[in-house]
């Protein structure tokens, strides 16, 4: 009788162990069964190992990139091809996380039920959000510049710009590409952010310094800390928080930081998701860093102006601005058209108000409205010092247009003045982008 129970109950935990496998095959196959279906060494669907189905095209049915069998082929407009290089990757994967790679399961149409249409099939098309006409605007304003250009529709989340700069023409041999044209500059690396972090900082004030909004902050050109001097562009004198940030002043955020205390600043960059790899679709991003210099030591001061060993990812910037203008908010950001990621309540309400209407009154203090004629825009510069003697220029924000909702990051790497270099760059495609 023993042997028959032993045997009974060793049936059984065999039993279990094969459904716990089954149960976890099931969950890895609803997860990744895209992935294993579109694997490069699968030869229905890879010829030579470039993906043999399947078009991507833009939010207006210009092909921007197609696959039918071993004959791959990009836009017609050469413009286009090396403004969206980035964006839509080439058949030869060098660019990891463009859309190519990123939705070659959609491309080939799989389905976890009925499986894949097969290369044979010709593929899916898949309309990409991108108005590629704009993303060579955005190309063209840069100038041959490294840098990159972010813009997205912060109501739908769908990103209408994203390019990258330097880049190449995927349709042409290149034996020798520039270096860094495989780097995408939105998604996969991060920069010193310079005063663009003063929003980050603000926010952080705003919920925990109760007089914000009463107190004077004194400029006079320099604040010292603990014996290194912190210089500003210039000499505010008396100003409130609110002129302290159209300003730009870098003394009164070294106090503001001083006050907020490494622990509390930390916290906040964490919660807004900067030091962390966000996901665009399925693209993983570039996560950012924070260093907690200690309470009262010149890093902490550095680090609330976006100096020190702050670096930020472009996308996530994106994520702020755009989350700041739906008041507090964000729809997690697609590159799919006609495709609703979820949302994340990022910001609260009140201080996302207040932040918007800090860049608001950035623009009308301090930048001039006339440098971007016709729109409402609400936006931060940064001048970000890298320790060549040069500066990172940044232009973000979003405009305030319910007819055209539009959140951008805009960076020259090395280019200097963020109002002047940056700025340009961004007011040459929001113009366009609100006629289209």
């Amino acid at each position: 009788m023993n042997k028959v129970t032993h045997r009974a109950m060793s049936a059984l935990i065999v039993a279990a162990i094969l459904f716990a496998g089954l149960g976890v095959y099931l969950v890895r196959f609803a997860i990744h069964g895209g992935e294993w279906a579109t694997f490069a060494a699968n030869n229905n669907f890879y010829t030579s190992g470039m993906l043999a189905a399947g078009t991507l095209t833009d939010r207006y049915g210009t092909i921007l990139a197609n696959a039918d069998g071993d004959v791959h082929e990009y836009a017609a407009d050469g413009n286009v091809r090396r403004a969206v290089y980035h964006a839509v990757g080439d058949y030869s994967g060098h660019v990891g996380t463009g859309a190519i790679i990123a939705f070659s399961s959609k491309l080939v149409g799989y389905n976890p039920v009925t499986g894949t249409y097969g290369a044979d099939a010709g593929g899916k098309q898949i309309a990409l959000s991108l108005d590629s006409g704009l993303c060579a605007t955005a190309q063209q304003a840069l100038m041959g510049r490294k840098g990159m250009v972010l813009v997205s529709n912060y109501q739908t989340g769908e990103i209408l710009v994203m390019t990258s700069s330097p880049t190449l023409d995927p349709a042409v041999e290149n034996a020798e590409p520039p270096d860094g044209s495989y780097i995408n500059r939105c998604l996969n690396a991060k920069f010193t952010p310079g005063s663009i972090f003063k929003l980050v900082t603000a926010a952080a004030a705003i919920e925990n310094i109760p007089d914000l909004e009463e107190r004077t902050f004194t400029c006079n050109g320099s604040l010292n800390v603990a014996g290194v001097v912190i210089n500003c562009s210039g000499y505010h004198g008396t100003q409130t928080f609110e002129d302290a940030m159209a300003n730009s002043c870098n003394c009164a955020f070294a106090e503001i930081a001083l006050e907020l205390g490494g622990k509390t600043l930390e916290s906040y960059v964490r919660d807004y998701g900067f030091t962390s790899a966000q996901k665009l679709d399925s693209i993983s991003t570039m996560a950012g860093s924070f260093t907690r210099d200690a309470d009262g030591a010149p890093g902490l001061a550095w680090s609330g102006i976006g100096q020190y060993e702050d670096l930020v990812c472009p996308y996530s910037m994106l994520r702020y601005v755009s989350a700041i203008a739906c008041g507090g908010t964000l729809r997690e950001p697609t590159l799919l058209l006609d495709h609703k990621n979820g949302k994340t309540d990022l910001l609260d309400a009140d201080t996302a108000n207040k932040l918007r209407d800090l860049m608001s009154y950035n623009v009308q203090a301090h930048y001039g409205a006339w440098n971007f004629p016709g729109l409402n825009i609400c936006a931060k510069t940064g001048t970000a010092e890298v320790g060549d003697g040069t500066s990172h220029a940044w232009f973000t924000g979003f405009l305030l247009d319910d007819a055209h909702p539009y959140a951008f990051v805009v960076l020259v790497e090395n280019g200097g003045g963020g109002l002047g270099v940056a700025g340009p760059v961004a007011n040459a495609v929001l113009q366009e982008a609100v006629t289209r």
